[in-house]
């Protein structure tokens, strides 16, 4: 049964870009907007899409007098739609998502959606501080310029706009003075921020700036990047600066080369391959997360196998792995399909080699030092993005030095220093 709602709630759908702007939401929206609700969409399937409708029409029916806002990818990209829906009493676009004067009136139901698309900056807007969350997010880039064949997002958020560098430093700063112990850079495509920017400065650039000039900062993250081409100032930061975390998530979809260019992606497995061993070279022992689409259309069983041989040729060990959804108004839902099930199934495929992957490099972290992040009392994120756990209890948001012991099914466990030197003393 859905939770029946007495004040103003956000329910959000989607990417970890969503949950940072429902944090601004629920910063800004107006107290005294009692019985409201704010369902940030999202749009990457059509599945996505019908959630977030099922959510609304069960929510409004076991809510009566609920006032339902919808804003996010689904409403930009088909606001239209969303606004005869006769659940919703008011749809905001994207970009008016992220204005504080958008949340402070919701009195009428005029809707507020403004082509995205002629958009040419990045919306100044920043989220204070996170209380339920360790870790701080903040985004230095909205949009992407690219154009896959199997996405829409380009449509939902509008081309690429950079965050200036100092505001991202200024940002920064005011998350540690918060109490953040980590920041994980994020935006659509944060691999291309600063291609809109004087002089275009990379990434690479703009890590080096943030930990050199961000004082209380302990450690620095990256969201999802796109490893088609090489960025020498996050290479040589990877291998110079402590503080970014030995952890990448690169955005590669596919491992077959023809299959990758169906997609109208900027790379081909050469170039992961390429990139992969760079980063290992200036970082040995980095451990790698990817995206991966299985059942594309046209992908046949030798392509499958591609996508599996580059897992396992650079042992990724966290995957986020989906089976492909057609999405209405995308050149790939035009393309000939693959059975539902078997795109399943191949996708499944995909998970066990990542599981596979992981369980041996964790069980290969037994007897080591993890420097974790708490975020709960018991149990937190360690360099590598692994979950660790432990008996003991600490503070959440605390950085705690533990002695890894054993593996779990999921996760590591381990001990504190202090504990385990007890331990010892004990047996001797």
């Amino acid at each position: 049964m859905t939770k029946k709602i007495t004040k103003s709630l956000v329910k959000t759908f989607g990417c970890r870009l969503n949950l940072l702007e429902s944090e601004l939401i629920e910063q800004n929206i107006n107290s005294s907007q009692n019985k409201t609700l704010v369902v940030n969409t999202c749009a990457v399937t059509n599945e996505a899409v019908k959630q977030a409708k099922q959510f609304v029409r069960k929510t409004s029916r076991e809510n009566p007098g609920l006032k339902i806002i919808a804003t996010g990818c689904a409403v930009q990209t088909n606001f239209e739609e969303w606004s005869k829906m006769p659940e919703i009493f008011k749809t905001i676009g994207n970009t008016e998502k992220l204005k504080k004067e958008t949340w402070q009136n919701l009195g009428n139901n005029n809707s507020l959606v403004s082509d995205i698309m002629i958009e040419t900056k990045a919306n100044p807007f920043f989220v204070s501080g996170f209380k339920e969350r360790t870790r701080a997010f903040l985004q230095i880039q909205q949009g992407c310029d690219h154009r896959c064949t199997f996405c829409i997002i380009p449509f939902g958020r509008g081309n690429s706009r950079s965050v200036p560098v100092n505001e991202v430093i200024d940002n920064a700063q005011k998350l540690i003075d918060f109490g953040h112990n980590e920041i994980v850079l994020t935006g659509v495509d944060i691999t291309s921020w600063g291609k809109d920017l004087e002089n275009r400065p990379s990434l690479g650039s703009l890590v080096k700036l943030i930990l050199k000039k961000v004082i209380g900062l302990k450690r620095l993250r990256l969201s999802s990047i796109d490893p088609a081409e090489i960025d020498f100032d996050l290479m040589d930061a990877l291998s110079t600066q402590e503080k970014l975390m030995p952890h990448l998530h690169l955005s590669i979809q596919h491992g077959n080369d023809l299959i990758l260019k169906r997609m109208k992606r900027r790379h081909l497995a050469r170039d992961v391959v390429r990139f992969v061993e760079q980063a290992r070279k200036n970082r040995p022992g980095i451990v790698l997360g990817a995206d991966f689409i299985s059942g594309f259309p046209t992908e046949n069983c030798e392509a499958h196998l591609s996508s599996l041989k580059l897992i396992n040729d650079l042992e990724i060990c966290w995957g986020h792995i989906f089976p492909y959804s057609p999405r209405n108004g995308s050149p790939a839902a035009k393309m000939p399909q693959i059975e539902s099930k078997l795109r399943k199934d191949r996708a499944k495929e995909l998970r066990i080699a990542c599981n596979k992957n992981s369980k041996s490099w964790m069980k290969s972290q037994v007897g080591s030092i993890a420097n974790v992040l708490m975020e709960s009392g018991n149990s937190g994120r360690c360099e590598y993005f692994s979950t660790v756990k432990t008996n003991s209890i600490f503070q959440r948001g605390t950085i705690q030095k533990l002695k890894i012991n054993k593996m779990n099914h999921d996760s590591l466990q381990g001990v504190s220093i202090e504990n385990h030197q007890k331990e010892i003393y004990e047996l001797v």
